[in-house]
């Protein structure tokens, strides 16, 4: 599975709770393997048990073995035994929920520190990423399918669903959270250090759920001040006359129906903003690397690749695709 998830678009490690980038997925782990050890070990004990049983009871040719005679004492043993089992088991059960109850209280203890706020908002199927400015909204920052946060610091994600519900989850640096259609859910999360993590919608919505993914992706703080400025900025001019066309196609044709690429005309919020797509290591979601081969199947023909996905067919002379895709590339 493992060697499966590294061929994954824009992803390089195993995507999984045991292997924590932050403080919430660690208090998740120690949960998770405190869970699984007491239940392994009571699973053995069970089986041991009953192989046991069945080893001693075994009754040659077709007859029912004689009735076992009532001993005091043997039931008396008996009766302690099982008492003695309920009540390990009762144990075993207030340990884990208590184990877990710690876990959940550590993990939205940070929700008081929080110092910054993103807005995620689930499509079908693609993630809407919004960095809110209430005091400033001209610097208000939006991207899709990759979040970027600076390592170290806690961030509260305030989500909701633009249609049907969906659940934001991303294994290595926090648990699940839904989002629903006209509510608002809060997830704190804090990745330790620099790197890239892969998330997922986990509840079933629709055809294309499996292809619902983004990435978390943590930078030092210097490295997150340059990204955000640049994102500040708006789509710089075409400079040569294949990209020139590039964007009068673009804004000529349907694709300025769905997005937004500012510092032009195209201003709809449909689709996700295409400002600086090129910037991003993956389109469709996490569905393909962001390459040229792929971002011109991808505008010809999506639903050839994500059947079902809200991306139209373009149908265009070669020429006119091929210099929007160039137009597209300089968007950084």
């Amino acid at each position: 599975m493992i060697a499966f998830l590294s061929d994954v678009p824009g992803f390089s490690g195993p995507q999984t709770p045991l292997e924590p980038a932050g403080p919430q997925a660690l208090q998740i782990e120690h949960t998770l393997l405190l869970i699984f050890w007491i239940t392994a070990v009571v699973t053995v004990i069970v089986f041991a048990v009953l192989t046991i049983g069945v080893l001693r009871r075994r009754v040659g040719g077709a007859g029912l073995p004689p009735p076992l005679p009532v001993d005091p004492k043997t039931e008396r043993r008996t009766t302690w035994i099982v008492g003695g089992a309920i009540g390990v088991t009762v144990v075993l059960l207030f340990v884990m929920m208590i184990s877990s109850f710690i876990a959940s209280h550590r993990t939205a203890a940070l929700a008081a520190s929080s110092t910054m706020t993103i807005n995620v908002y689930g499509h079908e199927w693609w993630w809407e990423i919004e960095y809110p400015n209430e005091a400033e909204p001209y610097r208000i920052v939006r991207t899709a399918n990759e979040i970027h946060v600076p390592a170290g610091t806690v961030i509260d994600i305030h989500g909701t669903s633009r249609d049907v519900i969906h659940s934001f989850w991303a294994p290595n640096i926090h648990g699940k959270k839904d989002l629903l259609p006209g509510y608002w859910n809060d997830l704190t999360l804090e990745v330790d250090k620099p790197g890239t993590w892969r998330g997922q919608c986990a509840e079933f919505c629709g055809l294309q759920h499996a292809h619902m993914a983004f990435q978390i992706v943590a930078q030092s703080r210097d490295d997150f001040d340059k990204w955000f400025s640049s994102q500040l900025n708006p789509a710089p001019d075409p400079q040569t006359p294949q990209t020139i066309h590039g964007r009068e196609v673009f804004l000529t044709h349907p694709c300025v129906m769905c997005h937004t690429i500012r510092g032009t005309t195209a201003s709809s919020t449909v689709g996700p903003d295409l400002t600086h797509i090129a910037s991003r290591t993956t389109i469709a979601a996490g569905t393909l690397v962001n390459n040229t081969g792929n971002l011109t199947g991808w505008i010809a023909n999506a639903q050839s690749i994500k059947p079902g996905c809200r991306m139209p067919p373009n149908p265009m002379p070669a020429s006119d695709l091929n210099d929007l895709v160039a137009y597209l590339e300089t968007l950084r």
